[in-house]
């Protein structure tokens, strides 16, 4: 149909604003009831904090796994996707769920740079509380999933390596990878995502590192960019010598996989178990 444009989620998923209220009701549940530490600093600005959800009866040594929420760059909050660590706490993992700033306050590289900086906060004290910094894996959802991939990428104008965390596994949802229609998409205003922003910090064209296992997995009822940027990054991935896992999960879209995600039976839930166990 002319003139949609593919990166407006609430345009092809009628119960959007349903779907997002239940992941964050979810969320509110469990932080009545599950052991925590809220907004603890890896940094100095107001939003670089993260949370830690631990498991019910925690053990020295137990994996982590950090999650990176989504919101397109310039919105969202870690506290309402605490339901995410459902399943990692089920399986004795202690969960990470990491906040940023928002664009157009702040600039792309600087929210790639503090997540960046929050895994390697959390590799340098895991065993402050108890988890074995040699056992961190990660996922992402949607912009999460973007800046979780360059935990272990590198960009194409990086002329200085980035100090990187040691990641284990990666389980990157619903990502986009190559942000060359973002500047022109529903985002331009909210976003302010630039041209240049968009060239220097796409997954498709930047470098990525061997070593952590990677899922890249998408909502079979997404629109075409999530299909297609998962495909073509898993291609680019394949053609490196690396051997990523590509996932479509049927009857899902780009906000029911966060439930999928958050939940211990199910598709993407199941995966954060087999991650952190590995």
């Amino acid at each position: 149909m002319t003139g949609e444009d593919l990166y407006r989620i609430r345009d092809f998923v009628p119960d959007f604003d349903a779907i997002a209220a239940e992941i964050a009701a979810r969320s509110r549940v469990l932080s009545e009831h599950a052991r925590m530490r809220t907004d603890i600093a890896y940094g100095t600005r107001p939003r670089e904090v993260l949370d830690l959800v631990f498991p019910e009866k925690p053990a020295a040594g137990a994996p982590l796994h950090v999650f990176i929420h989504g919101g397109y760059w310039r919105s969202g909050d870690k506290a309402d996707y605490r339901c995410v660590a459902a399943p990692v706490v089920a399986a004795g993992g202690v969960a990470a769920m990491v906040e940023y700033d928002l664009m157009p306050g702040q600039r792309l590289p600087m929210l790639i740079g503090q997540v960046r900086r929050a895994v390697l906060w959390l590799q340098n004290h895991a065993t402050d509380f108890g988890a074995d910094p040699e056992r961190i894996t990660v996922s992402g959802h949607s912009a999460g999933a973007h800046l979780s991939s360059f935990l272990a990428a590198t960009g194409p104008d990086e002329e200085v390596a980035a100090a990187l965390p040691d990641i284990k596994a990666m389980l990157l949802v619903s990502g986009i990878y190559d942000l060359s229609g973002i500047p022109d998409s529903f985002l331009r205003n909210e976003a302010q995502m630039t041209h240049a922003e968009a060239t220097a910090w796409s997954p498709q064209t930047s470098t990525h590192h061997a070593g952590p296992r990677r899922i890249l997995a998408y909502g079979a009822d997404e629109t075409m960019p999530f299909h297609q940027q998962a495909r073509h990054l898993h291609d680019k991935l394949s053609a490196a010598g690396q051997s990523p896992d590509l996932l479509p999960v049927p009857h899902l879209n780009h906000m029911s996989v966060v439930l999928d995600l958050a939940d211990v039976d199910g598709t993407l839930g199941k995966k954060l178990p087999d991650l952190i166990t590995s």
